[in-house]
């Protein structure tokens, strides 16, 4: 209510009740003009009845709210399902125009500056997390593959002659299908074993530059988040690298954000070369549903040309469910969570560590990568990789979620290019392994339940092995082949 209703009211009520009702609602509303007024995080997080107010007070300037409204075009902000209406806070416009994605819908001034006011929080949770000299960034409500495709379209405007996007290889497909869709040819540059650990073939980068000609190739495709052994690029290099050749750098931050590691290798890469854009999901790094990502970069303007590529409205859904969970976090809230998900990490490793030495394994050596986690599983391979692949069907029916095997010599075909020993990130990588991640999120229980779990697994497939193996021994002598001991 308005300051005039509450004074109507204290005609009806006692005064100094409804003076304290008016004061109540001013520290709400204090928050609501402090978010407005800054476009910062709010340092505490809000309580639900202030968002669930603010969130009102915005569904009332859009026009599908009007009391009085007329509609007569063909896209009115009509909801059949008020389950529908009410999951959405009565924000039905979405975000944008049909021109870009970022620009003011006149229907919709609610939705509009929900649109504006997320984009601007989310900018501070990216300085706030490492990446201090961002200029510019805009939620977009899809995932990190077609994210990345967009920002590829954007570059095509700018180096029409090019036809390739060099990639030091990392075995996810999305990745792969971004630059596919897109309509380039991916320059997959193998990397390099160094202990246990692949890192980026910085020599093999520049090669493939100076091979195919910095004018044909649309842009250095670099990622930071990965799998263990599997660490992230060499950042800081290959934007060194991307500005000595004048070739654009995307940067694929998956789940990046969640790492003070991988936001300072994005920092540093801004500071000493060139990164274009980076890219990050919103549900890996901030807990919402999937369906939205973050594209930022340092260059206002090209991040704004990004935004234009866009065709259409878009769904606010991703920006709402992001906002909400930032003002209820606050950026306090949101540190709090990235610092346990680093103490997390420790434990974890800790705790792979033990189980493995127990089964006659070891904990693969990545101090590189801040996120993911390898055991080895060369106890468990035996002749072929059925035992592996039956460890991660153990798991997953236990209720282990996450956790990834990877056997030697899967071969996978995408876009027509074979990857050799898929999913691990290399051709021929020593040993088999499992993977665990401690993300943003996990929790002492998690890790704890995984580790019971992943002993009984193993310890149930030792048994197994013991049970079959003289048969299996027998068999293979009558078939006159050589059987290993």
């Amino acid at each position: 209510m308005n300051s005039e209703n509450f004074s109507l009211s204290e005609k009806v009520v006692s005064p100094s009740y409804i003076r304290q009702g008016s004061e109540a609602r001013r520290s709400h509303e204090q928050l609501i003009r402090q978010l407005l007024d800054q476009g910062k995080c709010p340092e505490q997080g809000w309580s639900e009845s202030t968002i669930e107010l603010f969130l009102s007070e915005l569904a009332l300037m859009d026009s599908n709210n009007f009391l009085s409204n007329c509609g007569v075009g063909e896209r009115e902000g009509r909801v059949a399902s008020s389950l529908v209406a009410r999951r959405h806070y009565r924000l039905i416009h979405g975000i944008g125009r049909s021109g870009d994605i970022a620009a003011v819908q006149p229907k919709a001034a609610g939705s509009s500056l929900l649109n504006k006011l997320t984009n601007s929080v989310v900018l501070d949770i990216l300085r706030l997390s490492g990446v201090r000299s961002a200029s510019s960034c805009f939620v977009v409500p899809m995932a990190t593959g077609m994210s990345l495709t967009l920002c590829f379209l954007t570059l095509r405007h700018r180096r029409p002659r090019a036809r390739y996007i060099i990639w030091p290889r990392i075995d996810q497909k999305s990745c792969f299908k971004s630059m596919i869709t897109a309509g380039y040819e991916p320059v997959v540059v193998e990397n390099v074993l160094e202990g246990d650990e692949l890192r980026t073939d910085l020599e093999a980068v520049e090669r493939k530059i100076e091979e195919l000609g910095a004018e044909n190739i649309l842009c250095v495709h670099s990622t930071t988040s990965c799998f263990a052994p599997r660490v992230p690029d060499r950042l800081e290099e290959l934007a060194t690298l991307c500005s000595k050749h004048n070739i654009p750098h995307i940067v694929n931050n998956a789940y990046g954000v969640q790492s003070s590691k991988c936001m300072h290798l994005i920092q540093q890469g801004s500071r000493v070369g060139r990164i274009d854009a980076f890219v990050q999901s919103l549900d890996k790094n901030f807990m919402v549903p999937v369906g939205g990502a973050i594209i930022a970069g340092f260059d206002e303007a090209f991040v704004q040309e990004i935004s234009k590529m866009y065709p259409g409205r878009a769904s606010a859904s991703p920006s709402l469910d992001v906002l909400i969970t930032l003002l209820t976090l606050g950026a306090s809230g949101y540190k709090k969570l990235l610092s346990e998900r680093k103490e997390m990490y420790s434990v974890l490793a800790q705790e792979l560590k033990s189980l493995a030495s127990a089964h006659g394994e070891r904990l693969l050596h990545t101090p590189h990568n801040p996120i993911s986690l390898a055991m080895s599983l060369s106890g468990v391979q035996g002749d072929d990789d059925k035992a592996v692949t039956q460890l991660g069907s153990m798991l997953f029916t236990r209720q282990v979620s996450g956790a990834r095997v990877v056997p030697l010599g899967k071969e996978q075909t995408i876009g027509g290019h074979t990857f050799r020993g898929f999913m691990s990130h290399s051709e021929a990588y020593p040993c088999p392994y499992l993977n665990a991640a401690s993300a943003v999120g996990i929790t002492r229980d998690d890790v704890t339940l995984c580790i019971k779990r992943l002993d009984k697994c193993l310890k149930s497939l030792k048994k197994e092995a013991a049970k079959s193996g003289p048969a299996e021994t027998e068999k293979q002598n009558q078939d006159g082949r050589v059987t290993k001991e």
